[in-house]
């Protein structure tokens, strides 16, 4: 599949998530075998990207395709939105139309905007007419169970000059509280000629393989089986190659999650990076075989940037002593 210039064959890409595909973490996941990687969502509104936060989201880091997404509800701040992260260096601007969040959803921006199609085909095509690069799409199956228009949103981001869409196999209503369908994505592949990454419930090589064979995509996108778990594309480019795989080792991903901490900790400064770290964390730990239970309790007696990494030394030499 092509996006502008940029081509790939059956991609594996991490999907964007606010609050946890940051650079450090797009970093790492991209060095771990992600095609390409999307920033956390950022607010299409430019006057507010002076802010620390959205300066944050736009450290774009050194890898390519440098894929920005915006979130709006208005196209004129989407269209300004999008000229402006070209100029900051965005080789391709996402739109996000798949977030089902409230307090994304009650500014009529996300998931939303899939229920007023007219307003779809304005912010469509006000973004791709200011944008200097390719324009893709993140979306959701429709806004309910009973209104899975998502053919029809397919249909019109194709007609209005989208690159590439990827789906969420899931309504806005449904939020993450159902399985994934994968009839819809099936149906909107059917019916467009673009490009159709399938995302939703894909954890390993055989969910892989279901989502592929169910919809005929062209590739996947990967997002919460992602979090402490960034081997997961090494895992499922193997099995999809009919490859052997090795597991890491706990040294291995704890030795990956102390890099990732001072990553972190560059990023956002100790004190803000400390609390932002507990949470990938408790999501690393739980891929290793200990007893005791790691949770937001335990982890917020580990406060500072310095006990967090003594903590995780710790667990190191519980395993080398094991060894």
């Amino acid at each position: 599949m092509k996006i502008g210039s940029y081509e790939f064959s059956r991609p594996l890409v991490l999907a964007p998530m606010a609050g946890v595909t940051d650079m450090p973490f797009r970093s790492l996941c991209n060095s771990m075998g992600a095609d390409y990687v999307v920033s956390e969502m950022i607010a299409a509104k430019t006057e507010l990207w002076k802010s620390k936060k959205t300066q944050t989201r736009l450290s774009l880091g050194g890898f390519r395709p440098r894929i920005v997404q915006l979130v709006g509800g208005d196209e004129v701040l989407m269209a300004e939105g999008a000229a402006r992260a070209c100029d900051s260096g965005a080789d391709i601007i996402d739109i996000n139309m798949g977030c089902p969040a409230k307090k994304v959803c009650r500014k009529a921006a996300g998931s939303a905007l899939l229920s007023d199609p007219t307003l779809v085909i304005k912010i469509l095509r006000a973004v791709v007419k200011a944008s200097e690069s390719p324009v893709t799409l993140k979306m959701r199956t429709g806004p309910s169970q009973m209104n899975k228009n998502g053919v029809t949103i397919a249909k019109i981001a194709e007609s209005e000059g989208i690159s590439a869409i990827a789906i969420h196999g899931r309504t806005r209503n449904c939020r993450y509280h159902v399985p994934a369908e994968y009839e819809t994505i099936a149906a909107i592949k059917d019916s467009i000629g673009i490009p159709v990454l399938v995302n939703g419930d894909i954890r390993c090589g055989s969910s892989a393989f279901k989502a592929l064979s169910k919809t005929n995509a062209d590739g996947l996108m990967i997002g919460r089986a992602a979090q402490g778990n960034p081997w997961i594309f090494s895992s499922i480019r193997a099995a999809l190659d009919g490859e052997r795989w090795n597991e890491p080792s706990p040294i291995e991903r704890l030795e990956v999650l102390h890099s990732l901490l001072e990553s972190l900790y560059q990023l956002y400064g100790k004190e803000q990076g400390s609390r932002v770290a507990r949470k990938h964390i408790i999501w690393f730990l739980s891929y290793l075989p200990i007893k005791s239970e790691i949770n937001k309790a335990t982890m917020n007696k580990i406060k500072t940037s310095h006990d967090q990494l003594n903590f995780v030394q710790f667990r190191k030499r519980e395993f080398e002593n094991k060894g």
